[in-house]
């Protein structure tokens, strides 16, 4: 991405890492990872018809989330379709959530907090923004939030949804929910216990803490901090903070996109599942690597002893 094309974003952005990180094969493994991660955790069995809160959401405009794939209605709504899209996107092996105008999210639209303040359409709004973080995080892709500005609210419920949080000099993540007499509702406090424990979650939760970048990697919140300005282009060095983002995560997500993927899946079930299931699993996608294209080159360049 190109410095002129991150002026045209608005409000939230999806950007994907290098070129470089795309190239790969379509295969059964990735179309089976798609099956597996697209499930929902609410659906008809839980009494939950996602159309009743999308018409809802449809009346309230404002902000929008844009998709940009590098190759070799309202916000919620949007990111619900770009995640679908995102799960469709079998070559995937990072995936980079950056928000426009130096900020990250700033949480829901008021208006349209208020418009749906019945605990009915309160409920199917909580749904189905947990379905669509749930999906987020279980991409077979490694995900980074690149934290410039604020992330407040629903926007703070947003960064716990990706595998990693970076933050830029001066940003900070809130979840004022208490301020508004509410708790998380996106699955935002259950994510947060299993990244910072609950002694932390209750500090951040309890006391609506500003967590700066500082404190964030003190407590495990972030993975890092980067040097580029929020928002700006650094010419000290000749890179912005989303490139530097996509260089961190790049070390990570190099090589084969099967393996990649394959890393991502067994991490996810080993936080999910029951050890028992977890240790199925793990051997289930040993199996789709071992002997596989990446698993012989490896083998014949004696790779473990590089």
């Amino acid at each position: 991405m190109n410095h002129s094309m991150v002026k045209q974003l608005r409000t939230m952005v999806l950007c994907m890492v290098t070129r470089l990180l795309l190239k790969a094969r379509r295969s059964a493994y990735c179309a089976r990872l798609l099956h597996t991660q697209s499930v929902c955790v609410y659906g008809s069995a839980q009494g939950f018809k996602q159309e009743e809160i999308v018409e809802k959401l449809r009346a309230f405009p404002g902000g929008s989330v844009d998709l940009v794939l590098k190759e070799s209605g309202t916000m919620m709504l949007e990111l619900e379709e770009r995640v679908t899209q995102l799960e469709g996107w079998m070559e995937g092996k990072g995936v980079i959530v950056q928000g426009a105008a130096g900020t990250f999210c700033s949480g829901s639209d008021l208006n349209a907090v208020k418009a749906i303040s019945n605990p009915q359409d309160g409920m199917k709004m909580c749904m189905f923004m947990q379905n669509t973080l749930t999906r987020l995080l279980r991409l077979p892709m490694m995900s980074v939030a690149l934290v410039e500005g604020r992330a407040l609210g629903g926007g703070s419920e947003l960064t716990t949804a990706c595998d990693f949080r970076l933050m830029a000099p001066g940003s900070r993540i809130q979840f004022v929910h208490k301020h508004m007499g509410l708790v998380p509702g996106w699955g935002g406090a259950a994510r947060l216990v299993r990244i910072v424990g609950s002694q932390n979650s209750l500090r951040l939760l309890g006391g609506a803490m500003k967590v700066d970048p500082e404190l964030a990697l003190q407590m495990g919140l972030a993975d890092g901090v980067l040097g580029a300005q929020p928002g700006n282009y650094n010419t000290r060095n000749g890179t912005s903070a989303l490139l530097e983002a996509e260089k961190w995560l790049e070390f990570y997500v190099k090589g084969p996109v099967p393996v990649i993927r394959a890393v991502k899946q067994v991490v996810m079930s080993g936080r999910e599942l029951s050890l028992q299931e977890a240790l199925r699993t793990e051997k289930d996608v040993f199996g789709t690597v071992w002997g596989g294209p990446a698993n012989r080159a490896a083998l014949a360049s004696k790779a473990k002893h590089k």
